[in-house]
């Protein structure tokens, strides 16, 4: 969007330069550096949102990382609560079969 709209300056800034009629070369020196500003902007905007893209790429990897880390944790705790659970019920029914006899 922002390389559009730099581009969009220049474009103008060159096409009022032109349509004015500049009669020295100063006017035409003064419009190319704009518009070579313009291209430079754009170029600029453009690496910073493919920086920010490969961050946010980055970024989703490593939460996608997290979340199997956690799964695996999840899967280990629920094994570990059935295995207590299990233990707690064999040392209940050996402690009623103690009280009944």
């Amino acid at each position: 969007m922002m390389i559009k709209n730099a581009l969009k300056v220049g474009a103008a800034v060159v096409v009022l330069g032109l349509a004015s009629g500049c009669a020295s070369t100063e006017g035409i020196d003064s419009v190319r550096a704009t518009a070579e500003a313009a291209a430079r902007d754009a170029a600029a905007a453009k690496s910073a949102a493919e920086a920010a893209r490969a961050a946010a790429d980055s970024a989703s990897r490593a939460a996608a990382s997290a979340q199997s880390t956690a799964d695996r944790a999840l899967s280990a705790a629920n094994a570990a609560q059935s295995c207590c659970d299990a233990n707690r019920d064999r040392l209940e029914r050996m402690f009623q079969k103690s009280m009944s006899k």
